[in-house]
C-alpha cells in the first residue's frame, strides 16, 4: 500500500517531458480562448487590430517585393469569407423550394433577423489568422515563387467583381440585407386596430 502510494506521488512530482508540454499546451490554450472570449463584445477594437495586422503584412510584402502568390491566396480566402459573411445561414432559394415562401400572417408575429452563415466573430478571426500565418510565411523563401504580379491583381479584381455581382443579384432577388439594425417587431396593436376598423367597415 505504501509502495503503490510512494509510487503514484513520485509520478505526480515529476512528470514526463509530453507530460509536461500537454499541460503546459492545454494552460495556453486555455488561456487564449478566454482572451478571444473577452475581446467578443468590443468589435470596434477587434477590427483595429485586424487592420493593424493587415497594414503590418501589406508594409512587409511592399518592402521585400515578393510573396505575390501567398497575397493571391490570401485575396481568394478573404473573399470566400465574404461571401460567407454577405449570405445567410440558409440559403433562401433552397427554403423557397423546399417549404414554400413564408411571410408573417399575423400581427404578433415577430420579424426575423438576418442569420449569418459566417458569423462576424469567425469572420474576424478567420481574417486575422490568415493575415498572420501569410505574415509568417514571408520569412521563407520557398514561399517566394515569382510571377507577374499585375496578372494575379487584375484576375483578383475579375473574380471579386463577378462574385460581388452574382451576391448583390441574390439579395435582390430574395429581398434580403445581409445587416441588422436593432431589433425589429410587427406592433400587434396597431395591427388588431387596423383589423378591426376593416372589420367595422
Amino acid at each position: 500500500m505504501d509502495a503503490g502510494t510512494a509510487g503514484v506521488g513520485l509520478s505526480a512530482d515529476d512528470l514526463s517531458p509530453s507530460s509536461a508540454i500537454s499541460t503546459w499546451g492545454y494552460s495556453v490554450s486555455r488561456r487564449y480562448q478566454h482572451l478571444l472570449d473577452k475581446s467578443t463584445p468590443h468589435i470596434l477594437y477587434r477590427w483595429i487590430a485586424c487592420f493593424a495586422v493587415a497594414f503590418i503584412y501589406v508594409l512587409r510584402v511592399y518592402f521585400v517585393q515578393g510573396f505575390y502568390v501567398v497575397s493571391y491566396g490570401l485575396g481568394i480566402y478573404i473573399l470566400n469569407l465574404l461571401i460567407g459573411f454577405l449570405s445567410p445561414q440558409v440559403d433562401p432559394e433552397i427554403q423557397e423550394l423546399s417549404d414554400g415562401p413564408s411571410l408573417p400572417t399575423r400581427g404578433s408575429d415577430e420579424f426575423r433577423p438576418f442569420v449569418r452563415r459566417l458569423p462576424e466573430f469567425k469572420f474576424w478571426y478567420a481574417i486575422t489568422k490568415a493575415f498572420c500565418i501569410a505574415f509568417v510565411m514571408t520569412f521563407f523563401s520557398a514561399f517566394d515563387v515569382p510571377v507577374f504580379w499585375p496578372i494575379l491583381l487584375f484576375y483578383w479584381v475579375v473574380l471579386f467583381t463577378l462574385t460581388m455581382r452574382k451576391q448583390i443579384s441574390h439579395m435582390i432577388k430574395y429581398k434580403y440585407v445581409p445587416f441588422s439594425f436593432g431589433k425589429q417587431r410587427y406592433d400587434g396593436k396597431k395591427a388588431s386596430t387596423e383589423s378591426k376598423s376593416l372589420l367595422g367597415d
